[in-house]
């Protein structure tokens, strides 16, 4: 089923405090790591316009077509990447995009890959049992759900979804093999737990754990965080917004340990690890969604946004500068650009 024809149009979450958090302003450079359906992404072009640019990144080959129709008015201020934003740096760097002043990511789906996509995301509509958000990934849920073994299935269940029932609902799994289908599974799953108790559906969880674990979606995110770091000019910003505590557990302790000028032990000595604080914390209280909002969109409820800014001082400027300008250095051609080492410099410069 294609998104272009069947899919709603995604209404993007806590919008303005995006907006606010990235202190979007005109003729600013950002990105977006997770673009969807461009929701956000037009809202940062419209706030930072006249002269504004936006990388667009997004691991769906169908997302990125819809985007590229909403952002069409931007299309000379914006470039869409087909990737994954585990690669963050090495694609702001083929594009010599950086530094940038904010940089967002929106951990939920969109309602284009939930309802629309066919490849069972979600268990309101029946389809093939995939989770893939690139088709160039080999491994797809069908494939955990019918070759792990009953313990790995708990497991998995269990640290990615938070099942309390994870046990039994891998041994009704594996007495119910192969399973093709969202239908399938969701009923299974229902049949284990004892039936529905409350408004959120027992396979809730479970199909959480599979998304997960089927698009790395954890390890990514740690990955991609640290690089983040890296590509933030003096004063950048970064924006998370999260919908489980998973992530916004790795958030959170990311934020706060990069906030801290040290990290030892507390029985080591003090600056034994050589760490400085390279973010200041800018909502030490999670951000979530009005009243309203959560009443026009429903799956916003679970919604929290945290946000900091890059702060650099002497020895950090000094190493981030070095290593990225060294990074672009074309083997066959020289650098890529002669004025890049004072672009770096006054991009980074601690004012």
């Amino acid at each position: 089923m294609s998104l272009m024809t069947s899919a709603p149009v995604h209404t993007p979450v806590l919008v303005k405090e995006t907006i606010e958090a990235l202190v979007v302003q005109p003729g600013g450079r950002y990105i977006d790591c997770t673009l969807g359906g461009g929701g956000h992404a037009a809202a940062i072009l419209g706030h930072s316009s006249p002269g504004g640019q936006l990388l667009g990144i997004g691991a769906d080959p169908e997302a990125i077509k819809i985007a590229k129709t909403r952002l069409e008015a931007y299309s000379s201020s914006v470039r869409l990447v087909n990737e994954n934003f585990a690669n963050l740096q090495a694609i702001c760097i083929k594009y010599n995009f950086f530094p940038v002043h904010g940089i967002l990511f929106d951990l939920g789906l969109s309602s284009l890959q939930l309802n629309g996509s066919g490849r069972g995301f979600s268990f309101q509509h029946d389809a093939p049992l995939d989770m893939r958000l690139s088709p160039s990934q080999k491994v797809t849920a069908a494939d955990i759900v019918n070759t792990l073994s009953g313990g790995e299935l708990a497991h998995l269940i269990k640290t990615y979804g938070e099942e309390s029932y994870s046990h039994q609902i891998a041994h009704h799994i594996m007495q119910e093999r192969p399973i093709k289908t969202t239908l399938q599974l969701a009923q299974i799953i229902e049949q284990a737990v004892g039936g529905r108790r409350g408004r959120i559906h027992p396979a809730t969880k479970t199909f959480q754990a599979l998304r997960i674990a089927v698009n790395h979606e954890l390890e990514y995110l740690e990955a991609a965080l640290k690089q983040a770091i890296n590509l933030l000019g003096f004063e950048g910003r970064l924006a998370v917004i999260s919908y489980h505590s998973l992530e916004d557990r790795i958030v959170k302790r990311f934020m706060q340990q990069e906030a801290k000028e040290c990290i030892c032990p507390p029985d080591a000595p003090t600056g034994v690890y050589g760490h400085t604080a390279t973010l200041r914390l800018i909502n030490k209280k999670v951000i979530t969604p009005s009243p309203e909002e959560v009443k026009l969109n429903p799956r916003s409820r679970s919604a929290r946004l945290r946000a900091a800014e890059r702060i650099i001082n002497q020895d950090e400027y000094n190493k981030t500068v070095e290593k990225l300008y060294f990074l672009t250095k074309d083997k066959d051609n020289g650098w890529r650009r002669p004025a890049l080492l004072k672009k770096l410099r006054s991009a980074f410069a601690v004012l």
